[in-house]
């Protein structure tokens, strides 16, 4: 059961959306208090946010900010307000729908539908410090943007994750890239871990590649 939580400030609305969710098959939960609203919903960690703009304490643009710049959760805005400014920054945010209220019933979970069905998959996510890669498509969320690493630099972040702070020999890095250890060529193994290390600095990725003489490479802080 995909869980949603429900960022409305509004009782009877928040009610509302609570019971049509309910009744349409999905686990509803709804955010009852209004401190660090962010980090509750990072901690819930549903498959989508149902996120109102107008609230006490942080606006609803901050609060999509937070979540996008530390997760890939999907964010649907349901809001009055209809301008297209506000629209328009809450897209340029990384909500991935719009819609004003008030809004049919049928619409809305509509919109949640498609939504879910892009994020079908999301599961390969790996989680650096402030970023997320994406394991099928190489894609790297970060500073609320995503771009698509090269395989190999996909390929070498994928490793280094997975092996949290610990030391990737370089017999596995080599695996990584060229499917095999037999023989480990050392000069291609450093070109491409420097075209990385500079794709991480212009990304502004507080991560560094340092070596581990004698045995491999390590991702660190």
């Amino acid at each position: 059961m995909k869980r949603i939580a429900i960022v409305e400030d509004e009782h009877f609305m928040r009610e509302e959306l609570t019971d049509m969710l309910c009744r349409a098959g999905y686990d509803a939960c709804p955010v009852t208090s209004f401190d660090d609203v962010a980090e509750q919903l990072l901690s819930l960690s549903p498959d989508l946010i149902l996120l109102d703009l107008n609230l006490p304490g942080e606006s609803g643009f901050q609060i999509c900010r937070t979540v996008k710049q530390k997760s890939a959760i999907p964010v649907l805005v349901l809001t009055s307000r209809d301008a297209m400014r506000d629209e328009l920054h809450a897209l340029g945010l990384g909500a991935d729908e719009y819609l004003t209220k008030p809004c049919r019933k049928e619409r809305l979970l509509a919109r949640i539908s498609n939504v879910l069905k892009r994020y079908e998959g999301r599961p390969n996510l790996l989680e650096g410090p402030d970023y997320l890669l994406d394991r099928q498509t190489y894609t790297l969320y970060i500073h609320n943007r995503s771009v698509i690493l090269p395989k190999n630099q996909g390929r070498l972040l994928e490793v280094f994750l997975l092996h949290g702070g610990d030391v990737v020999p370089k017999e596995e890095l080599c695996v990584a890239l060229w499917g095999t250890s037999e023989f480990i060529d050392e000069n291609a193994l450093q070109v491409n871990l420097t075209r990385m290390k500079k794709t991480l600095a212009g990304l502004g990725m507080t991560q560094q590649i340092v070596p581990v003489r004698g045995v491999g490479y390590r991702l660190v802080r």
